[in-house]
């Protein structure tokens, strides 16, 4: 695309710019600019506030014989936002700024007015001491007067501030000790206030798992008056009295879990129904012998019962005596 941008004119061999005609324009000519309001305003017919900087389609003119060290002064026309009322300012190189014609009137410039006015006052008290010596001792002595007075009241502020401003550094320094000790104690309690939080929780929970698992239950301590008389076949030694019927009796072995729960000490099912029958004696008369053969068969058959009956009775004694170490 860049063929396209002509940037050079052609002009003929023959060209003359002086044969071009000029157009005779007024010097009072108006443009048409775009432009946005220099300052706060407010429009005299119908009060609408018009703020800075906003945009407007404005006409531009040349202000007739006024100039500012040789700078033009330019005239601009703008019309109401709301009402559509003409409304003019004008440039102010002299003071670098935007001076207010008609239809409006300008806001916050209480500062500049101000400063207006004590440029006239100046300048009406120069041309006074112009051409009047008596005028210009006269403002000397009320300066120097207004002067004095000033430094007066100065020094006199200064001194009541001093009398009145007495600095105690050591209630200063005492007050800010107080207030750190306040703050370490206060921290210190907090400190023993969650300390003494954490501890009870944690003793709580203790409570508590020790109520659901039972950890920490101690196991039933052993009394004289628990001993039993089927004790003796859990030692290591022989039970005696039993004849060669104890040669059976179990060795005690004790386990962790034993030691911790400890044995029961409950009957067998068995041991409730076993009854201890006592040896016979060598006192005790031998059975009388029968010469008839129907009398030594009665006596046959009754010395084999009595020995079967002895013998089961050691047995039934024997298995009772194991029932009860089963059971402890």
């Amino acid at each position: 695309m860049s063929e396209r941008k002509v940037l050079n004119k052609y002009y003929p061999p023959d060209f003359d710019p002086a044969k071009i005609p000029k157009l005779k324009l007024p010097k009072d000519r108006q443009y048409v600019v775009r432009l946005m309001a220099p300052f706060n305003m407010r429009c005299k017919t119908c009060g609408e506030y018009i703020y800075k900087g906003k945009k407007f389609n404005a006409r531009k003119e040349t202000v007739q014989n006024q100039l500012y060290l040789g700078l033009p002064i330019f005239r601009f026309y703008i019309k109401c936002t709301r009402c559509l009322a003409e409304i003019t300012f004008k440039t102010d190189p002299e003071n670098t700024d935007y001076a207010m014609e008609h239809g409006a009137t300008r806001n916050f410039q209480a500062e500049k007015l101000i400063e207006e006015e004590e440029k006239r006052i100046q300048q009406e008290r120069e041309d006074e001491e112009l051409n009047n010596p008596m005028k210009v001792l006269e403002n000397r002595t009320k300066d120097s007067k207004m002067e004095m007075e000033v430094l007066e009241n100065l020094q006199e502020l200064k001194e009541l501030n001093q009398r009145q401003a007495r600095v105690d550094f050591e209630g200063m320094i005492e007050q800010y000790r107080e207030l750190e000790r306040a703050e370490k104690e206060r921290e210190k309690e907090e400190d023993e206030r969650e300390t003494k939080e954490m501890l009870e929780r944690a003793f709580v929970k203790r409570l508590r798992d020790t109520d659901d698992d039972g950890e920490f239950s101690l196991p039933p301590k052993k009394s004289s008056a628990d001993s039993r008389p089927t004790d003796i076949l859990t030692t290591d030694k022989p039970a005696e009295g039993q004849g060669t019927s104890g040669t059976g009796v179990k060795k005690a072995k004790s386990e962790s879990w034993e030691r911790s729960v400890g044995t029961l000490r409950g009957r067998g099912a068995l041991g409730s129904l076993v009854v201890r029958k006592k040896p016979l004696s060598a006192s005790s008369e031998p059975p009388v012998a029968s010469t008839s053969p129907a009398d030594s068969k009665s006596s046959s058959a009754d010395v084999c019962r009595s020995t079967d009956a002895q013998n089961g009775s050691s047995s039934l004694s024997l298995l009772g005596a194991y029932s009860d170490s089963d059971s402890e």
